[in-house]
């Protein structure tokens, strides 16, 4: 397979499918996964002087991140977003961050004007 026919083969897989997976059907409710998908490609060439100069190479990579999911049903359709601990976390650190700086930066001021 040369390299246009597997870059096409990748640029189509990486479709609609793949972020809106198959729709799930059960008791009147219709969920519909929703991921990020994000793909990158590289790649490179090389020559050098007299028969020794050679070079040549490539790479690629695709990431699938859940994001949340579509619930249709009879109340109507809403998006309902998965939260990873994690993402909680950073958001709990950079507030206790912010907090702190602003606090100290504050307290610096009133200092400054007494």
């Amino acid at each position: 397979m040369d390299f246009q026919e597997l870059f096409r083969s990748l640029v189509n897989q990486a479709g609609a499918r793949t972020v809106y997976a198959e729709p799930i059907s059960s008791e009147g409710r219709t969920i519909v996964p929703v991921a990020k998908v994000r793909c990158g490609f590289g790649g490179g060439s090389g020559k050098g002087p007299g028969e020794k100069g050679e070079g040549g190479g490539g790479g690629g990579g695709f990431t699938a991140k859940p994001l949340g999911y579509i619930e249709v049903s009879a109340q109507g359709t809403r998006f309902v977003p998965i939260i990873h601990p994690r993402d909680v976390a950073l958001a709990a650190v950079a507030g206790m961050c912010l907090g702190w700086l602003l606090g100290h930066r504050s307290s610096r001021g009133s200092k400054a004007l007494a």
